[in-house]
């Protein structure tokens, strides 16, 4: 009997995945428990496995597009085996929405504007194909709006192509990658039939046409990272009541400790921010009630710093957890933070290594940055903002030296963490980096 492969859950924040790679091609042999394919999640590209024994008989969502958790998009089965009904199941079309009149292209403005999107991007007209051919009815939902995949609508607007007479031959009428590498190729031919023909513009009214002209723009499809960090900012800033603590601390001595780590174990490689690390951890354990989370009903109070780390990556935010920082030394953090980053940065993370974190520091400190405020990840009750180390001028003993400086932000969540409470925690981290020793007593 055929076996269904729907997008998994491969994460407890994922809603959509993204196909990255299939590792099986179709006509392949495939066994349960096999690596089949590469799903890029919200925070991770992760592996998805078979679930069944046979051949894998169809692909039904290509590389670089998305589909929701349960949408079908392969079947695996014997290769006599009829799957007919699978892929009618699949296929079912979408009701497409009546067209308005046709817009024709032509290289002069005509007398009546055509009709272009509304301003929520919905299709009411059909337009004429590349060719000039006779008008073809545009594919579009139940909504109104055409059904592209996010890697089709990015090569289309690189292209510059218009995708709204393209009928499309994914499930329920999708525009899909053949698709436009389709009309991309057509448009070749064509171009070297008559090399001297210019693109020819859809008329539109000359208003439209005038704010048009301000600056080209490109539409570039949201990935599922980004995607989640619009979502969890939303449920941070506004609902969680922010105010943020600023303080200045000295950083002679922590740059002493680290000169001095360098020379006596070179490869070790302690950075500032695994310092910075350690020593939240420690201060975090003198004030439990910063290392809390807002639960509704109840405030939660962990026994041990689970610190998130921001690492900036190609298309967003990852914040890799070290867990226990409190319990670790200085040597084993500095480990696992490379390794947690590299990872981070390659999208190989674990979902446990990744969520759970019960308070974040973010440094962008290395991008020259002096102070800044960062948004809480949500149900931590707080977040360290980490500026540059830098020399500048300061009072001691009524004399003006020079020290380096670092400036730090602390964003807390009010219904977790007073001002004092806050501010007295500030205190303690700004004791230990002053004076690192207090590491070892």
């Amino acid at each position: 009997m055929a076996t269904k492969v729907i997008m998994p859950k491969l994460s407890p924040t994922m809603e959509e995945g993204q196909l990255s790679r299939w590792l099986k091609k179709e006509g392949d042999k495939v066994s349960m428990g096999e690596p089949l394919a590469e799903i890029d999640t919200d925070k991770a590209t992760m592996e998805m496995q078979a679930l069944g024994n046979g051949v894998l008989r169809k692909i039904l969502i290509q590389e670089g597009e998305s589909a929701p958790l349960g949408q079908l998009i392969a079947i695996i089965g014997e290769p006599d085996e009829d799957i007919s009904s699978l892929m009618s199941e699949a296929a079912t079309p979408q009701p497409a929405k009546t067209p308005a009149p046709a817009i024709t292209e032509s290289t002069e403005p005509e007398a009546s504007p055509a009709s272009v999107p509304e301003p929520d991007g919905k299709v009411d007209a059909k337009i004429s194909g590349n060719g000039g051919g006779a008008p073809q009815p545009v594919e579009v939902s139940s909504t109104g709006r055409l059904i592209v995949s996010p890697l089709a609508a990015r090569m289309a607007a690189e292209a510059g192509l218009d995708l709204r007479s393209v009928s499309g031959s994914g499930p329920g009428g999708r525009i899909i990658k053949r698709d436009v590498e389709s009309l991309i190729s057509e448009g070749k031919s064509a171009a070297a039939a008559s090399p001297g023909s210019v693109p020819r513009l859809r008329a539109i009214d000359g208003g439209a046409l005038q704010k048009l002209a301000a600056s080209t723009y490109r539409d570039q499809p949201i990935t599922e990272m980004r995607r989640t960090i619009a979502k969890r900012l939303v449920t941070s800033l506004g609902p969680i009541p922010h105010f943020f603590l600023t303080a200045e601390i000295e950083m002679d001595r922590v740059a002493e400790m680290r000169n001095a780590i360098k020379e006596l174990e070179p490869d070790l490689k302690v950075s500032v921010n695994d310092i910075i690390i350690k020593v939240a951890a420690a201060a975090l354990m003198q004030h439990p009630q910063v290392n809390a989370s807002f639960q509704e009903k109840f405030l939660r109070y962990y026994d041990h710093a689970d610190i998130g780390v921001a690492v900036a990556i190609e298309d967003g935010l990852i914040t890799p957890i070290v867990r226990s920082a409190d319990q670790k030394s200085l040597s084993e953090i500095a480990r696992e933070v490379r390794d947690l980053a590299e990872r981070a940065r390659n999208r190989k993370l674990r979902p446990e290594e990744f969520m759970g974190a019960t308070f974040s520091i973010s440094n962008l400190g290395m991008f020259g940055i002096d102070e800044f405020t960062a948004v809480i990840n949500p149900p931590e009750g707080a977040i360290l903002a980490v500026g540059a180390m830098s020399p500048k001028p300061v009072v001691r003993n009524d004399e003006v030296v020079v020290r380096q400086i670092m400036r730090v932000t602390l964003s807390c969540d009010h219904r977790v963490i007073d001002g004092a409470t806050g501010a007295k925690f500030l205190q303690t981290f700004k004791k230990i980096l002053e004076n690192p020793l207090f590491l070892v007593v």
